[in-house]
C-alpha cells in the first residue's frame, strides 16, 4: 500500500489512491468470476488451471491450445505430447467438478448439464469469492483509515479535514461494496438460469 501525503483541503489525491486499491480485489473477483462454471463451455474455465511440468507450476494456457468446439465441450491439446499426464491431474485437482477424458494425444472435457446440487455447489463458491473480495476491500479501506488516523494523531491534517476524508472513504467503500454485490447477483442469476 502507498503512503498516501495528505494536503490539507485536497482530498483527490486521497480518493485516486482509495479507488486504485480497492479496484485490485475487484478485478481479481472478476477473473475468479470467469472460473466459475455456469453451464457453456468456456476456455475461462481452465486456461489458468496450474500443472507441475518443467519443474515449476505453470498454467494451461501457457502449455496447450484450449478449444471450445460447442457448447459443452472443451478440448486441451498440449504442445508437448509428454505432459498430458500432468495436464489431466491439474484438471482432475481443480474445483471444476469434471472428470477429463485423455486419449493420449488430446484432453476432452465434456460439461454435463447442470444438476440442481451442482449449483447449490457453484452458489457456494460464489459466495465465499465475494466474502474474499469483500475483505479486500474493507482491507483497503481499514489501511487508509489507520494512515488517516495516524496523519491526524502527528496534526499533519486537522479534525475536521480528518472527519471529511474518513466520511469520503466510507461512502468509496460503499461504493465498491456494492459493485461487489452487482456482480456476484449477475453471476447467481447465471448459475440459477443456465
Amino acid at each position: 500500500m502507498n503512503t498516501v501525503i495528505f494536503e490539507e483541503g485536497n482530498s483527490s489525491g486521497f480518493e485516486n489512491s482509495i479507488k486504485e486499491g480497492m479496484q485490485k480485489p475487484i478485478n481479481h473477483f472478476e477473473k475468479e468470476l470467469l472460473s466459475i462454471r455456469t453451464g457453456r463451455a468456456s476456455t475461462n474455465l481452465v486456461e489458468d488451471i496450474k500443472a507441475d511440468v518443467y519443474g515449476q507450476q505453470m498454467r494451461l494456457k501457457e502449455l496447450a491450445g484450449i478449444a471450445t468446439p460447442d457448447s459443452r465441450l472443451i478440448t486441451i491439446q498440449p504442445w508437448d505430447k509428454s505432459i498430458i499426464g500432468e495436464i489431466e491431474k491439474a484438471i482432475l485437482a481443480s474445483d471444476l467438478g469434471v472428470t477429463p477424458i485423455n486419449d493420449g494425444t488430446m484432453i476432452r472435457i465434456q460439461l454435463p448439464q447442470m444438476t440442481e446440487s451442482r449449483r447449490l455447489e457453484l452458489d457456494k463458491v460464489l459466495g465465499k469469492k465475494t466474502e474474499e473480495c469483500k475483505i479486500g476491500i474493507r482491507n483497503v479501506r481499514k489501511e487508509f483509515h489507520n494512515q488517516l488516523r495516524d496523519a491526524e494523531r502527528k496534526k499533519l491534517i486537522s479534525e475536521d479535514f480528518a472527519k471529511r476524508l474518513n466520511d469520503l472513504l466510507q461512502k468509496i467503500t460503499d461504493q465498491f461494496i456494492a459493485k461487489t454485490e452487482e456482480l456476484h447477483d449477475r453471476k447467481a442469476k447465471e448459475i440459477k438460469f443456465v
